[in-house]
C-alpha cells in the first residue's frame, strides 16, 4: 500500500541563506589570521629610565674621590695645610712689642738705681737679672700660647674639611640617588603611557581581524533562528511512494483471499515474487 511522507520544508529563501552562510564561513576560515597585528607587545625602555640606568653605572664610585681626600686629612701632619700663613708674622710682631716693653722695662730699672744711687750697683744688677728672668718666661708663655693656638685652628681646620669631605660623598651619593630615582618614576610614567597605547593599538587590530568573524557570527545566528523558527511558516508537501513489487502482490493476495477465502492465495502470491 502507499505511504504518505510529510516533510516540513524551509522557505527557499531561507535555504539560500543557509548555503551564502556555508560559502561565506568556508571562505572566511580558509584565510589564515595574521597574529602578529595582535600579539602582546612591551614598551621600550623610556629615555628617562635610560638615562637614570646610565647615570647609575657612572655613578657608582663617585664619593671615592671624597674619601680619597679624607685620608690626607688624617694623622699627625693633617694640620699643616691649615696652618695660617700669617700666624709666624703674628708672633714676630708680638715678640717685637713684647721684646720692647722689656727694653723699657730695664730703662726704668737704671733710672730707679740713679735715683737711689744704687746705679751700676749691685742691687741694680739683681734688679735686671730678676726683671729679665720674668720677661723672658712670659714672652716664652706668649710663643707658647700663639703657637698652641695657630695649632688648635689648624687642627680645627683639618677637621672641618674631614667633616666636609665626608657629607661631599654622602651628598653626591644622595644627590646621584635622588636624580636616579626621579629619573626613574618620571620614565615609568611614560613607558605606562606607551604600553597604553601599544595595548590599545593591538586591541584595536584584534577588533578590526575579528570584525568578519564577529559578522558572520551575526549572520549565522539569524540564519540559524530562521531555520529553527521556520516550521509555521515552511511548506507542507507530500510524498507518495511508488508501492514495491512486494506491497502490489500482498495487496493483490488479500483482495484475492478475501474473495475466494483461500488463505493459501496469498501464499502462492508471495512464493510468485520471491
Amino acid at each position: 500500500m502507499a505511504v504518505e511522507q510529510i516533510q516540513n520544508l524551509p522557505q527557499q529563501y531561507v535555504t539560500d541563506l543557509g548555503v551564502d552562510y556555508g560559502k561565506q564561513l568556508a571562505g572566511l576560515t580558509s584565510i589564515p589570521l595574521d597574529t602578529s597585528r595582535f600579539a602582546p607587545t612591551v614598551a621600550d625602555q623610556d629615555p628617562l629610565q635610560t638615562r637614570a640606568s646610565e647615570l647609575a653605572a657612572s655613578g657608582v664610585g663617585a664619593y671615592q674621590p671624597y674619601l680619597t681626600a679624607q685620608e690626607s686629612l688624617t694623622g699627625p701632619q693633617a694640620y699643616q695645610p691649615f696652618m695660617s700663613p700669617y700666624q709666624q708674622d703674628v708672633i714676630d710682631a708680638t715678640l717685637a712689642e713684647f721684646d720692647k716693653q722689656t727694653q723699657q722695662g730695664l730703662s726704668g730699672i737704671g733710672q730707679q738705681a740713679a735715683m737711689s744711687g744704687n746705679l751700676g750697683g749691685g742691687r741694680e744688677g739683681v734688679m735686671r737679672a730678676n726683671f729679665l728672668s720674668d720677661q723672658n718666661a712670659n714672652r716664652a708663655a706668649i710663643q707658647a700660647k700663639l703657637l698652641q693656638q695657630g695649632f688648635r685652628e689648624a687642627q680645627e681646620g683639618a677637621r672641618t674639611a674631614f667633616d666636609q669631605q665626608g657629607r661631599l660623598a654622602g651628598d653626591i651619593t644622595n644627590l646621584q640617588t635622588a636624580d636616579i630615582n626621579q629619573l626613574g618614576r618620571l620614565g615609568a610614567v611614560n613607558q605606562l603611557q606607551e604600553q597604553a597605547k601599544l595595548d590599545a593599538q593591538r586591541e584595536a587590530n584584534r577588533l578590526e581581524a575579528f570584525e568578519p568573524y564577529d559578522r558572520l557570527n551575526t549572520y549565522g545566528s539569524g540564519v540559524a533562528s530562521l531555520f529553527s523558527g521556520n516550521a509555521p511558516f515552511g511548506n507542507q508537501s507530500t510524498i507518495t511512494p511508488n508501492p514495491t513489487p512486494l506491497q502490489t502482490a500482498l495487496g493483490t493476495a488479500s483482495v484475492l483471499s478475501g474473495i475466494f477465502g483461500d488463505r493459501n492465495v496469498s501464499n502462492r502470491a508471495y512464493d510468485m515474487i520471491s
